[in-house]
């Protein structure tokens, strides 16, 4: 078995996969012979179908930039190093991306990864203040490719690709079939492999309808949400101020909610992901861009507060749900006037209750503890500080991330005052850091 083999034979056991489903084996298949268009839904596994062959590409005795995949968000970047790094593969990763001062990206290039994954904004700065040297580069990732020309990348893009001279493979990927691929990929002839209407992939999804009276959309939402109760549930509207407006009624009501869209800082945005996916918050109001690309869990529930302007958005709304033969149940909000074309099929009306019942708070909590990768801070340093320290119960202690600087843990709601009081003292590697209830 060849040093790559074995590798992505071990990176699979690390991220707990036993087998590649069909679209990642022909896709790395095909990778192997020449440049490759890979159109596929959101959820079926894009990221290894095209980690992989990128994978057998990588050298492991020589140094500088040697694979570049650029993406359309931060938080795809992230997730994308997230997977890389999780199947320890020994190669160096970095993420880059707009929200962070560009003199830390500055510092971690200095010793050159072997994989870079980046916004084109971002990736594009690096080169023009020569930070990075593209002559290395030999492969190429266009990630959600539809998605970057739809938020308009296509300068940054073709910026970026002009400069990769050592070019030998291009792979884009995208989760909707384009009139002709732009010239400034300089992907010719590809293979392409179409698995968007694969039946196989087929979501069990189930499309109800609730009526409103468009002044009373948001008492709507409040019912609907209480009826749904503690279920993974995302609410998508179409501008960030009408999260922003939504967030502040609800939170009113006393229904505890996290919010994403991109006039939020960074960190607040990471912070509301990451709530989410521990349980914290069981419901997420969000624009569009939380449509595509993210790391957050299997969602039981969609809610169409406002509907999206094409079908191809109401597509990769409901794609966040029903993901790989699950189910899944997306809510339409509709007044009178407001059923679109797109909707071809009759729906089913719910009717609400006519008293709405608050739903118990989640059964876990966030804790903030201030240290991170960079200060040689991992999980088995949280959870013997919390168990041991914090007298916990493994039952008790839940999903734990750990970022650069910061770290979080889920923690049972009914024991995180207790532990903040007996570890907010503590040290963590010799050094007494903030620990605190995530705000």
């Amino acid at each position: 078995m060849s040093s790559s083999a074995e590798l992505i034979e071990k990176g699979l056991r690390n991220l707990k996969i036993d087998s590649l489903n069909l679209m990642q084996q022909a896709a790395i298949e095909a990778a192997r012979e020449k440049d490759l268009v890979l159109l596929s839904p959101t959820g079926s596994g894009k990221t290894l179908a095209f980690l992989i062959p990128m994978l057998q590409r990588l050298a492991t005795d020589t140094t500088g930039i040697q694979a570049l995949v650029l993406v359309p968000s931060r938080e795809l970047a992230l997730q994308i190093e997230q997977v890389f790094r999780q199947m320890v593969t020994g190669h160096k990763v970095l993420s880059s991306y707009g929200g962070h001062p560009t003199y830390i990206e500055k510092n971690s290039l200095v010793e050159s990864p072997a994989l870079l994954i980046g916004t084109p904004g971002r990736i594009a700065y690096h080169l023009r203040h020569q930070n990075i040297d593209p002559t290395t580069i030999h492969t190429l990732v266009l990630d959600e490719f539809d998605k970057a020309l739809e938020l308009g990348f296509q300068e940054d893009m073709s910026f970026i690709i002009g400069h990769l001279t050592g070019l030998q493979r291009r792979i884009l990927t995208s989760a909707t079939r384009m009139d002709r691929i732009p010239d400034f990929t300089g992907i010719t002839p590809p293979a392409e492999l179409d698995f968007l209407d694969e039946t196989t992939s087929a979501p069990d999804l189930q499309l109800k309808a609730v009526r409103s009276e468009s002044t009373e959309k948001p008492e709507t939402l409040f019912s609907l949400t209480c009826k749904i109760g503690n279920k993974a549930t995302l609410v998508f509207c179409n501008h960030r101020d009408a999260v922003e407006r939504i967030s502040e009624l609800l939170w009113n009501r006393g229904l505890e909610h996290g919010i994403f869209h991109g006039g939020m800082e960074q960190p607040d945005r990471e912070r509301a992901l990451l709530k989410f996916r521990n349980g914290s918050h069981r419901l997420l109001i969000t624009t569009d861009l939380a449509s595509r690309g993210l790391d957050i869990p299997e969602i039981e529930y969609i809610i169409h507060y406002q509907l999206p302007y094409t079908e191809e958005a109401f597509t990769h709304r409901n794609g966040r749900t029903a993901r790989m033969h699950a189910k899944g149940t997306a809510y339409l909000i509709l007044t009178d006037d407001e059923i679109p074309a797109y909707l071809s099929q009759e729906l089913d009306y719910e009717e609400l209750p006519e008293q709405d019942q608050l739903p118990p708070p989640t059964e876990w909590s966030t804790l903030y503890v201030g240290a991170g990768k960079k200060d040689k801070v991992n999980k088995v340093d949280i959870v013997g500080l919390l168990l041991q320290k914090g007298k916990l119960q493994k039952e008790e202690l839940g999903r734990i991330e750990v970022q650069d600087h910061t770290s979080f843990a889920a923690v049972r709601r009914e024991k995180i005052n207790q532990v903040v009081q007996l570890i907010r003292n503590e040290k963590i590697k010799g050094k007494r850091v903030k620990i605190d209830i995530s705000k």
